[in-house]
């Protein structure tokens, strides 16, 4: 596969995180539900943080899919087919874990708390990241949206911002150890959660337009965990492919 560049990571996880979200809600994948979050049973805004073996659930998670689907993807003895969507699963949960509410068993991730934005009724999970958010700050939802986003982020990892960071978001990156790794990604995301998500509490969220302060002030964490996303994933990958970073 070769060294996979940032912003070739970043549009490769756009097109799965379609995918794999579709594939959740139909009769067949109800299933890989459990598999996007990993529901960490803390106290925020007073505490935050993940313990795997306290906060994977039965039915798998978001951690765990990821060690699974490493393994897939690494085997000899799967089909071309079946290695190809590990692969996909992958890299889509790659990206769910970089996003705090994934990793927050809060009112299910923030799902229960009602908020608007913009004058639109949803909920906390859905404008903080997912969806309402970046979408305001990249301009829209189209593919040349997410190609102009995408290579920002790539400028700003390789020569801006981020130039001087990046080296630290791979510190202790083990493709020997998904569980590990994965989980620190987890608890680094969900710090947010007690940070920048709910500062204040539930109660100085809910009911409450979130796209004016609100939305300015967790932009920079929503740019920084979506360009460690990708960043990972390209390492991720090359890890598997090569036994290298290549980054």
């Amino acid at each position: 596969m070769g060294i996979i560049i940032p912003s070739s990571a970043f549009l490769l996880g756009i097109d799965i995180f379609l995918q794999a979200d579709t594939y959740r809600y139909t009769d067949a994948g109800t299933w890989s539900a459990p598999l996007h979050f990993i529901d960490a049973n803390d106290d925020p805004p007073s505490s935050c943080g993940v313990e795997y073996s306290r906060d994977c659930g039965t039915g798998g998670c978001v951690v765990s899919a990821i060690k699974n689907y490493t393994s897939r993807v690494q085997s000899s003895s799967l089909s071309d087919a079946d290695v190809a969507m590990a692969a996909k699963f992958l890299v889509h949960f790659i990206g769910d874990i970089h996003q705090p509410l994934h990793d927050e068993g809060l009112d299910l991730g923030g799902n229960e708390i009602d908020v608007t934005f913009g004058g639109e009724s949803t909920n906390l999970h859905h404008i903080q990241w997912d969806t309402n958010i970046p979408e305001k700050y990249v301009g829209g939802y189209a593919l040349s949206d997410a190609k102009s986003f995408a290579a920002t982020l790539t400028t700003s990892i390789k020569t801006g911002s981020y130039e001087s960071e990046k080296a630290s978001w791979l510190d202790g990156i083990d493709l020997s150890d998904p569980v590990t790794s994965a989980t620190s990604w987890a608890s680094e995301a969900n710090a947010y959660v007690c940070s920048t998500v709910m500062p204040d509490g539930i109660s100085a969220v809910e009911k409450t337009d979130l796209s004016g302060t609100y939305y300015t002030k967790a932009i920079p964490v929503v740019e920084l965990q979506i360009a460690k996303a990708g960043y990972r994933l390209a390492a991720w990958l090359d890890l598997i492919t090569s036994g290298s970073t290549g980054l």
